[in-house]
């Protein structure tokens, strides 16, 4: 059985073959019989197999009506069928293996080899965390990890869709299947295989590509229903009709082909174009939520505002202030957030102090032991004790100077306060102003002070404003919301945002959190383009619109081919040849989802590279 199901292009074709021949020879009988018996197994074996599972499958209606043609003297109309049956099912698996592309050219970048540091060459396969490799100009990064030597022009296309390359060098991040444009750099691998981001994005689509919209699980469960009623209605039409003919067309005509694959090839379409251009949506059942999204909310740093942060004010109430600062950079350097790596980069500690029990606390700060000490550094959260006038003074001027406030604290004690600064995304405003045209209410949520919220969104167009919030904060706001019947969608970096995430109908994650977000978020960004967010809502619309649009070709094939067996136009070669003509109508309405509009034009697609080896002798 697995030979002949394997095999279904050879029958295909040898039963077109002797089809044609029968045909030539006045209707050979022996050669028309022996065309549907080629072209038919196959589809009766897959018959079989869907029976063996207690499914009655689209194969039986046909199977069971290439027999009765033949057995009451119709083989021409047995061959034609069978054949026809085959070379609809072979068109449209070559149609929907095009939908892939997204998934094969991501594919295609990973790199098969790695260079180690000592010169020896080896599968990526093998790599372990804690190997050291060394990647050259023109070739591909093999793992995830840090860069530990050397300092290159890295383009991150493939993960981010950004075609700008940046510069990497000692202590930055750098993704397996990203291309390394001029320069050399010594990695230390800290992900491999199927834990490096570039990989789960590639799961991530393809997981996304097999979950169906509501429609679509709707649809199959039907089918399981109406296949067998077709079975059954053709049963009662013979009995009752006494034409088996009749019968046995009713059964080819009431195949649903086109109604099963409808939604699922607009949704594998639609997925694989976001895939394409840096938007991640995981499946269609997410798409049929977003088009009913009425809220967004918004976390502030690092996705309505650039996220890169720089300290505009540092007040100091201490003797030792080179030692305080160190120990603050101390503790920041042993945190991921923003905030702390932009005050570790202000201060340029002279020394590194050994931190020990560090404790991050979500929406309030970190706190570690330094050299027998407690030090403290976040938001007003931390304080424990009274400020003096003056520490009130300095912490009102940064809050309503509308500055991110960052205070630190040794044994409880108030020693330092700094004011930090980021700036708006260039297209923040645009994309507000795009969504509030489309009638969606945009809020900020906000860790931030409340000034500082105010200060930065000033002029922009937002219906709400919230500042001071814990992470469980704005999983509050988000239930109180949707207790009001809203449908909200929240838009973070996946930094401290996945309750948030995860509270949300739909949970949209930018890039820069992207290696969190993978398991939190809906939606993934893989760029920072605030404006792919009204893609992202003009792409859910259309798979919708879509799916609506091969629902109504498909119900209405059947009923025109139906209409047609009652007036007598329709036979059951002709009803087959136009059921295969509806699925690829079908197929090639999806497929209008690869295309991008005109209004969206200058998206930047992801290109992904021919597969690099590291093997440069030949260079």
């Amino acid at each position: 059985m697995h030979f002949i199901q394997t095999h279904k292009q050879e029958a295909m074709i040898s039963g077109g073959v002797l089809t044609v021949l029968g045909l030539v020879f006045s209707q050979a009988w022996l050669l028309l019989v022996l065309a549907s018996l080629v072209a038919g197994l196959p589809i009766a074996v897959n018959a079989w197999e869907a029976l063996r599972y207690k499914q009655i499958s689209i194969e039986l209606l046909v199977t069971i009506a290439l027999v009765g043609a033949v057995l009451i003297g119709e083989p021409v109309e047995s061959a034609v069928v069978s054949f026809l049956f085959l070379f609809g099912d072979w068109l449209e698996q070559r149609s929907l293996a095009k939908t892939r592309s997204a998934i094969q050219g991501l594919a295609a970048a990973a790199p098969k080899t790695a260079r180690r540091v000592d010169g020896s060459t080896v599968p990526v396969g093998q790599l372990a965390v804690g190997d050291q490799v060394r990647v050259l100009a023109g070739e591909t990064v093999p793992a995830d990890g840090k860069v530990i030597g050397g300092h290159a022009n890295i383009v991150e296309a493939a993960i981010t869709g950004e075609p700008d390359a940046k510069r990497k060098q000692a202590g930055a991040t750098v993704y397996s299947g990203t291309q390394v444009s001029d320069g050399t750099v010594d990695i230390e691998v800290e992900k491999t295989g199927y834990n490096t981001v570039y990989q789960q994005i590639i799961d991530l689509i393809e997981d996304a590509q097999d979950a169906q919209s509501p429609v679509a699980t709707f649809i199959q469960k039907f089918a399981r229903w109406y296949t067998p009623l077709v079975l059954v209605i053709a049963l009662i039409v013979g009995l009752v009709s006494q034409d088996v003919r009749l019968a046995i067309t009713i059964l080819v005509l009431g195949c649903p082909g086109a109604l099963v694959i409808g939604a699922p090839v607009s949704n594998v379409v639609g997925l694989g174009f976001g895939a394409k251009h840096g938007i991640l949506i995981k499946g269609g059942d997410v798409a049929t939520k977003l088009d009913q999204i009425d809220t967004v909310m918004f976390d502030k740093t690092g996705t309505l505002t650039q996220g890169k942060i720089s300290v505009a004010t540092a007040q100091y109430w201490a003797n030792d202030t080179a030692n305080v600062a160190e120990m603050v950079a101390a503790v920041e350097a042993a945190t991921a957030h923003p905030l702390g790596q932009a005050l570790v980069a202000y201060l340029q500690p002279q020394t590194t102090q050994t931190v020990e029990d560090v404790k991050v606390t979500r929406g309030v700060g970190v706190q570690a032991q330094v050299a027998g000490h407690t030090v403290s550094v976040g938001n007003q959260k931390i304080l424990k004790q009274p400020q003096t006038p003056e520490q009130q003074a300095a912490i009102q001027a940064i809050v309503s100077g509308g500055a991110s406030l960052v205070l630190a604290t040794i044994d409880d004690k108030l020693v330092a306060a700094y004011g930090l600064r980021d700036q708006l995304r260039s297209d923040t405003a645009t994309m507000l102003a795009d969504l509030t045209a489309s009638g969606k209410k945009t809020i900020v949520l906000s860790g931030d002070s409340q000034a500082a919220v105010e200060h930065m969104m000033t002029n922009l167009p937002l219906s709400q404003t919230h500042g001071g919030l814990l992470p469980a904060d704005k999983v509050s706001a988000i239930k109180a919301a949707q207790a009001r019947g809203e449908k909200v969608m929240f838009v973070g970096d996946g930094i401290n945002d996945g309750p948030a995430l995860a509270q949300a109908d739909v949970g949209v994650a930018m890039g820069s959190g992207m290696d969190v977000a993978i398991d939190t978020a809906d939606v993934i960004l893989t760029s920072s383009r605030l404006t792919n967010l009204g893609v992202l809502f003009d792409l859910a619309k259309r798979m919708n619109n879509n799916i609506k649009q091969n629902l109504v070709i498909a119900i209405g094939t059947v009923a025109l081919l139906l209409s047609g067996l009652l007036v007598g136009l329709v036979d059951m070669a002709s009803g087959m040849l136009f059921h295969e003509i509806s699925i690829l109508l079908v197929i090639g309405n999806a497929l209008r989802l690869r295309h991008t509009p005109r209004k969206w034009q200058n998206l930047t697609a992801i290109k992904a590279h021919q597969p690099q080896t590291v093997n440069n002798e030949g260079k």
